[in-house]
């Protein structure tokens, strides 16, 4: 995964170009949290199976919201929750329209695999940048968000013969909005020193794993992915 040069004693958390890009972003973190949360719930619901686990996900990410409001209270930051809601709006439509709908598959491509692989990149990029503080909470969070990213590989692998084309289907119709989510989030991001870039190329990275696991081939990975670039 890419690193970083850059470390915190390059960055001035206090100054007021930080801390407006940090509302942002912080919100974001909180906001993806919160989404995780509820459609972890909505998929206990879809799989009552798995309703143990998945509620048990649920959990999790609703501490760790309560861990990134706790960064931004440290940094004395106001998180920007209407910025976020808005910045999520695409992905938390399209799973509200799949949920209701059944399609168990597209829900969890959206949430398990590219929701939790977003988040795992940007974590993964923010770590060596971030105020003490921020690294513990976020180094603790990252290590949960990779079994959450597994619950998803397993199920879909168990499942992919008859999930394949769905899972096409859902890729093709969410993965440019990531791009988008990317685009839209660079300039705050560079401020806290993370790069578009790394944070492309992590994800990409995370997401084609992922991808390959449940059962893809490589030339099957290179051409969901390119449904992703057409939306850059």
């Amino acid at each position: 995964m890419p690193q970083l040069e850059a470390t915190s004693a390059t960055l001035d958390f206090q100054s007021p170009t930080y801390k407006d890009a940090y509302s942002r972003i912080n919100a974001i973190v909180i906001e993806g949290e919160q989404e995780a949360n509820d459609n972890y719930i909505k998929l206990a619901e879809m799989l009552p199976d798995c309703k143990d686990e998945l509620l048990g996900l649920a959990k999790m990410e609703l501490r760790h919201k309560k861990g990134f409001q706790a960064c931004g209270r440290n940094l004395e930051v106001e998180p920007d929750m209407e910025f976020a809601r808005e910045f999520f709006s695409g992905l938390h439509q399209n799973f509200q329209t799949a949920a209701a709908e059944g399609k168990v598959v597209t829900c969890l491509l959206i949430q398990a695999l590219i929701i939790e692989s977003f988040a795992i990149s940007a974590y993964n990029i923010y770590i060596p940048v971030a105020d003490p503080f921020a690294r513990k909470i976020t180094e603790g969070v990252v290590k949960d968000e990779y079994s959450h990213l597994n619950f998803g590989e397993k199920w879909l692998q168990a499942h992919f013969e008859e999930s394949k084309t769905e899972l096409e289907q859902a890729n093709r119709q969410n993965l440019p909005i990531v791009w988008k989510m990317l685009n839209q989030v660079a300039d705050d991001a560079k401020v806290l020193e993370m790069e578009k870039e790394a944070l492309v190329e992590d994800f990409m990275i995370a997401y084609g794993e992922a991808l390959s696991t449940i059962g893809f081939t490589t030339r099957d990975i290179m051409r969901m992915s390119a449904y992703g670039l057409a939306g850059a």
